[in-house]
């Protein structure tokens, strides 16, 4: 079970009070996500460490705070458009700390993290996500899947939602844009997401011929899905999802959606396939993001792992006048 579908929440690091905030945020994430014992505490550690590197050292930063798309945990994504860390290593020794912080810099966020990872370069910035998982399920932290879902600013309710589900050897991938904003958007996400997570085992059209039926009686949503098995991915799209594939050399597949509505006017799907080599990331993405981000990325972009493409997708290309939603997958290791 994950508990994935909650909409990210996002603190902007703009004053050293919003440290306090983000801590408090994992906190509660923590609890709601079932972590036991002192965890959440643990998780406001993280955020607190995340934030107050921000804080001291960067600018234009934010913490993205959400539930795992898989396992039941927290990850806890920075990103800013800081000067980078020049001595990273230095920085990630246990005890080099900065004054004020809860723990002991990234050293502890490091040692705490069940796993964490962390990309900068000078002049551009840094990414890192930190991950806590319940001490049932080691396996979960370190997977290649990550996702991240905003409402559009002042909307209390996130119109888009998605999901990761592995089922035998493939791993199957679902982005959905409920039509506008608000509760109504919101109800149309969930439930073509609870259709999702009973059919994600079926057939690519089949899953979205399911989710049209369960929302006739909606005001439908745009679906992007996308499956992915050994170095083969399939797409499958009504709607304004996109879904490219990153190698560390660039872009090789731009593709969006079938013109329709999920639950309204829906055409009979069809499904694209690509090669996936290894070290390829699939993403998703919804019309809340900036398409044009993908005509030139940065090679440091490009050969970042999903946590952090994600985080930086999100933090660099989101509208904030729309909800937008980012996953980033790879296919499940065979150990998995």
């Amino acid at each position: 079970m994950s508990s994935a579908g909650t909409s990210t929440v996002h603190v902007r690091i703009d004053h050293y009070s919003a440290v306090h905030m983000a801590a408090e945020a994992a906190r509660k994430l923590g609890e709601r996500c079932g972590l036991p014992g002192a965890m959440p505490d643990q998780a406001a550690v993280l955020a607190s460490e995340l934030a107050s590197n921000i804080d001291k050292h960067a600018r234009d930063g934010a913490l993205y705070i959400q539930a795992l798309p898989l396992g039941d945990g927290v990850e806890i994504l920075a990103a800013d458009r800081g000067p980078g860390m020049p001595e990273l290593e230095r920085c990630l020794a246990d005890g080099y700390t900065t004054v004020g912080t809860l723990g002991a810099g990234l050293g502890a966020v490091s040692r705490i993290a069940s796993d964490f990872t962390i990309r900068t370069r000078t002049g551009t910035g840094t990414y890192a996500s930190a991950r806590l998982v319940r001490p049932d399920q080691p396996g979960t932290a370190p997977q290649n899947a990550a996702l991240t879902c905003l409402p559009a600013d002042l909307e209390e309710h996130c119109g888009d939602a998605g999901a990761v589900m592995d089922t035998g050897t493939s791993r199957t991938a679902a982005v959905i844009d409920g039509l506008g904003h608000g509760h109504e958007a919101a109800e149309a996400a969930h439930s073509a997401l609870r259709t999702f997570r009973t059919a994600a085992a079926r057939s690519l059209p089949d899953i979205l011929t399911a989710m049209h039926r369960t929302l006739r009686h909606t005001r439908g949503a745009a679906v992007g899905l996308l499956r992915l098995q050994g170095e083969r991915a399939q797409y499958c799209a009504i709607g304004n999802i996109r879904a490219v594939a990153l190698s560390p050399e660039g872009v090789h597949h731009r593709l969006t959606g079938q013109p329709g509505v999920v639950g309204w006017r829906m055409p009979t799907p069809t499904t694209h396939a690509f090669d996936l080599p290894a070290g390829t990331t699939a993403l998703l993405h919804s019309d809340g993001i900036d398409a044009r981000w993908t005509q030139d990325p940065a090679l440091f972009v490009l050969r970042l792992p999903p946590p952090l493409l994600t985080a930086a997708v999100t933090h660099n290309h989101r509208n904030t006048r729309d909800d937008a939603t980012v996953l980033a997958v790879r296919p499940p290791r065979r150990d998995q």
